[in-house]
């Protein structure tokens, strides 16, 4: 399957649509519990800029909505996503946490964001940016919709930077993390795809290229967790 058959919207759509359920416990444990702390400096990352409402593109179930609004208790988030079940988890999960009337869910495509331009003043993508089918586009969109200064925080798998990590590291993403993956999900494949779009996404500085091709400014990173992931900050 080539990678633009496997990027397909629709095929991802269902794949997320399938793993919903479980998806959330797997972050976790994938992750050995640091997905919520790469959550939270995505989170103040993208809160230390101008005021106003936030965009959480691939907003999934809504982790790094929740992560928004306790970093800033006067922030009004939009979580945004194309799978309607992980949509409907993140509904249930703000309304349990008290955080309906600050967490808004949209169903909507990343390519063909159902908002105006200069809607927000901040827009953030936890681990979402590598399943889109365009993600050039994607970046121009995320771009039209953010008021002129505002922040686009991407947190993105990334590449470790000691040999002996990386080495581990590849070894877990290719042998342990779908095994798992695909077992505790009772799918089978969705994470045989996740961790080969992780194994094939760029590394800190060429993805920074790309934002800066796509019209932004001030491209930054910081790597985290050995450079497991990394937080990008860009201007528009």
């Amino acid at each position: 399957m080539g990678a633009s058959e496997s990027r397909d919207p629709g095929r991802v759509r269902g794949m997320f649509d399938r793993i919903a359920g479980r998806y959330d416990l797997l972050n976790h444990l994938l992750s050995l519990n640091r997905d919520r702390a790469w959550r939270r400096a995505a989170a103040e990352e993208a809160t230390a800029g101008p005021d106003g409402p936030v965009l959480d593109l691939c907003g999934g179930t809504g982790d790094q909505s929740l992560a928004l609004v306790r970093r800033s208790p006067s922030a009004l988030v939009v979580c945004c996503d194309f799978s309607h079940r992980m949509l409907d988890r993140a509904t249930r999960k703000f309304e349990g946490a008290g955080q309906a009337g600050r967490c808004l869910v949209v169903e909507g495509d990343g390519l063909r964001l159902p908002f105006a331009d200069a809607t927000f003043a901040a827009v953030t993508v936890a681990f979402g940016v590598r399943n889109l089918a365009d993600m050039d586009r994607g970046f121009r969109e995320m771009r039209r919709v953010l008021v002129d200064g505002g922040r686009l925080v991407v947190l993105e798998f990334s590449r470790p930077t000691g040999p002996l990590f990386g080495r581990l590291y590849r070894a877990y993403l290719g042998r342990v993390l779908p095994r798992i993956g695909d077992g505790v999900s009772g799918a089978s494949g969705p994470y045989r795809y996740l961790a080969r779009t992780i194994a094939d996404f760029p590394d800190a500085e060429t993805l920074a290229g790309r934002l800066r091709e796509s019209g932004f400014a001030a491209c930054g990173w910081r790597l985290l967790t050995g450079g497991v992931v990394a937080v990008h900050t860009a201007i528009r």
